[in-house]
């Protein structure tokens, strides 16, 4: 069944929306904005493709909204871009960045919209590049400012809050991997980095409490570990995977330790007393962020610094980013959150969907059937859930816009709405539609 259909089953109260974030639309040549680790990170690495005009959200952000409205959705989330604020140092604020969020808040609002900020979606400013950004300490406590000036100036403009995006990606993706910026590899980096960003975390939920009330979660990104047979080593390789890639994050967070697995292979490169910053990671949460894409093929593979373990793709089908529809880790995902952490806490599907070679036919449209059958097959896994009693509440849809898609640049599309980047001209896509279709 190629079609959203399903949308009509959902409750009333389940909430609909789309995701975006800073730096991947916004365009920092505008308004101020300073530089970030991604503006270097792309000048070493990516020959220069940047974030510099993106999508030209910061001038374009009131038609955005507007096809965010025109979906049928409500509800969307953004995130605050932390050099836009503060371009040169910590202290000095930029205020074009501050009217500029008011006036994207203010719009959000006009339209019925529920905002759903995030304080950081990877973009931290380039010159915490001098006291190696989040290997050190000093870089959580900065954040956890930054995360008090957010709810101090805009506090009384959004009821939820996030934290940090994806922290497996800001330590190990960027740390051990190198994919993402700074592009470290280096296992102590990443290590250190794990447990720095979920500090930074705690801190930023002190800081919010102290001034607002409001219902803060964090949003990670759970990725499925299938073994690659049932040999032992496979299987015990997919469980260091899903230690590592997963429960690393989500044991600190609910239950204030490290999984026993992981610390095995990754101690000794903690910091000095990391347990003593245990009790402020753990912090309770008032709703839990999603993010899922795929699933991995692990096998084992000796290494000399014990991540024994490398990744694979298996033979489903796939996206233009080779990763395959997996729908049924989602509700995996879903279940482990409610039966092993918490089954009380609302979850939000924060992330969900794919990128296509999304091109214009002859009458300037896109027909994107795959996406619609990806988001099809995943909504039904949602639904399964909640007819479950479990605590599912909202789906947000990435990404509104194609944008920059950080190491591949603009090479992949995942929005809902087409955008010429040369003119930065947005054409909804047939994805588009088909939600409109059965949400309005």
């Amino acid at each position: 069944m190629n079609n959203l259909s399903i949308l009509k089953n959902f409750p009333s109260s389940f909430i609909f929306g789309t995701a975006t974030s800073s730096y991947q639309i916004e365009g920092n040549k505008y308004g101020g904005c300073g530089k970030s680790i991604w503006d270097d990170f792309a000048r070493k690495k990516l020959n220069g493709i940047d974030g510099l005009n993106a999508c030209n959200h910061y001038e374009y952000f009131e038609e955005d909204i507007k096809l965010i409205k025109g979906l049928g959705f409500n509800a969307y989330r953004f995130s605050f871009s932390w050099p836009r604020l503060f371009p040169e140092n910590n202290n000095d604020i930029n205020m074009d960045g501050v009217d500029f969020y008011k006036r994207l808040l203010d719009k959000i609002l006009e339209k019925d919209l529920e905002p759903f900020p995030t304080l950081y979606h990877w973009d931290l400013p380039v010159r915490f590049s001098k006291i190696e950004g989040w290997e050190n300490k000093d870089t959580c406590k900065r954040f956890a400012e930054f995360s008090y000036f957010i709810s101090q100036q805009y506090g009384d403009l959004f009821k939820k809050i996030a934290t940090v995006n994806e922290p497996w990606c800001v330590s190990w993706l960027s740390h051990y991997l190198g994919e993402h910026a700074p592009g470290k590899q280096n296992l102590k980096s990443a290590v250190s980095t794990m447990h720095n960003i979920l500090l930074a975390h705690g801190l930023s939920v002190e800081a919010l409490k102290t001034n607002n009330s409001h219902e803060i979660g964090i949003v990670l990104n759970n990725q499925y570990a299938e073994p690659l047979d049932q040999k032992e080593e496979n299987l015990n390789a997919a469980k260091l995977f899903d230690s590592i890639h997963n429960r690393w994050f989500s044991d600190a967070i609910f239950k204030g330790k490290y999984p026993e697995l992981s610390l095995g292979v990754l101690e000794d490169y903690l910091p000095k007393n990391y347990d003593n910053d245990l009790r402020t990671i753990s912090h309770p949460l008032q709703w839990i962020g999603l993010n899922y894409y795929t699933r991995s093929i692990i096998k084992y593979h000796e290494s000399e610094d014990g991540i024994n373990y490398k990744t694979l793709r298996g033979f489903l089908k796939k996206t233009d980013m080779d990763w395959e529809y997996f729908p049924e880790g989602l509700s995996y995902f879903i279940k482990r959150i409610n039966k092993e952490y918490d089954d009380k806490i609302p979850i939000f599907i924060t992330e969900n969907g794919m990128a296509n070679d999304d091109k214009l036919n002859s009458k300037k449209e896109v027909d994107d059937d795959d996406r619609i059958e990806f988001f099809n097959l995943h909504l039904k896994e949602i639904l399964k859930c909640i007819r479950e009693g479990l605590t599912v509440k909202g789906y947000f849809a990435w990404s509104l816009l194609d944008n920059y898609e950080w190491a591949f640049g603009y090479t992949k599309r995942f929005g809902l709405v087409y955008v010429d980047f040369d003119n930065f001209k947005r054409i909804p896509k047939r994805s588009y539609y088909e939600f409109s279709k059965y949400l309005i």
